[in-house]
């Protein structure tokens, strides 16, 4: 679970930011680093790229620092900067060859040896992974704050400026768009 600071603390923290603390930064992201990695692992396809656009996050904070108004929570502000980053990351993916590539005839390339409970778990969690990198980034952003994050409708609304109806709304579509994903690779497996 990613740890959930108050708004006092988050002021207090931003404050000392603000001040010069030598230490106060380096707690901020101890506090928020679970949150920006977790939702960044689960929006860019290229996992490689994970703890450089978490930095590239960090830095974005610690510049716009000046700039946070306090009107919104401090999570929620950083939740923006993610989107954004991850957003910019997506236009900048380019695709990567897959280990479940399949030749002319809908077979896996690469089959795998055995087939136990542990490897079947790490499969269908691959399979999740790869059909929530199928989405589009901002149904991905969505699925992954809302799911992986913990992220309520009312703070998705906030992060994303939209209204809460909308929120559900897009989220409905995601799940929708992640289900019929899911299910036609089930189906292509089965073939």
């Amino acid at each position: 679970m990613l740890h959930r600071m108050t708004r006092a603390a988050d002021e207090d923290l931003v404050t000392r930011c603000l001040g010069g603390s030598d230490g106060a930064f380096a707690e901020l992201v101890d506090s928020y680093k679970n949150l920006v990695f977790g939702v960044i692992s689960q929006v860019v396809s290229d996992k490689s790229r994970v703890e450089d656009l978490a930095q590239e996050v960090f830095l974005k904070v610690h510049k716009g620092l000046p700039s946070y108004r306090g009107e919104a929570k401090l999570s929620t502000w950083i939740y923006r900067i993610v989107r954004n980053v991850c957003t910019d990351a997506a236009v900048r993916e380019r695709p990567t060859a897959s280990l479940d590539e399949r030749d002319a005839h809908g077979k896996l390339r690469y089959e795998p040896v055995a087939h136990d409970g542990a490897f079947r778990a790490a499969e269908l969690r691959d399979e999740l992974e790869h059909a929530v990198s199928e989405l589009p980034v901002e149904q991905r952003f969505l699925i992954s704050a809302h799911y992986f994050g913990g992220q309520q409708y009312q703070e998705l609304a906030d992060i994303l400026g939209i209204p809460i109806g909308t929120v559900k709304t897009q989220l409905h579509r995601a799940k929708a768009r992640l289900r019929a994903r899911l299910e036609q690779r089930q189906g292509a497996r089965e073939f």
